[in-house]
């Protein structure tokens, strides 16, 4: 259990970093790997609940697309581009 949580938070920082670059927001490093934690928990049990597929690549596909959404949503509720 506690290894799939420090797992699931490893690649969410790292989904969290690839993710403020592919949207070219300027963000410090612990933001974005905190906005990936946070992008990985909303997409990995979102959208996985979704999908029957399995494996840490759809899990890190899915914790990049909940980041995203994550980094569309702060810039809209705060007026950031």
């Amino acid at each position: 259990m506690l290894q799939g949580v420090v797992l699931l938070a490893l690649i969410g920082a790292a989904a969290g970093y690839v993710a403020t670059r592919l949207m070219r927001v300027h963000t410090d490093l612990p933001t974005a790997m905190g906005i990936g934690v946070i992008g990985a928990v909303v997409g990995g049990l979102g959208l996985r609940a979704l999908l029957t597929a399995s494996g840490w690549f759809v899990t890190f596909v899915l914790a990049v697309l909940g980041a995203m959404a994550l980094i569309w949503i702060w810039q809209r509720v705060s007026g950031r581009r």
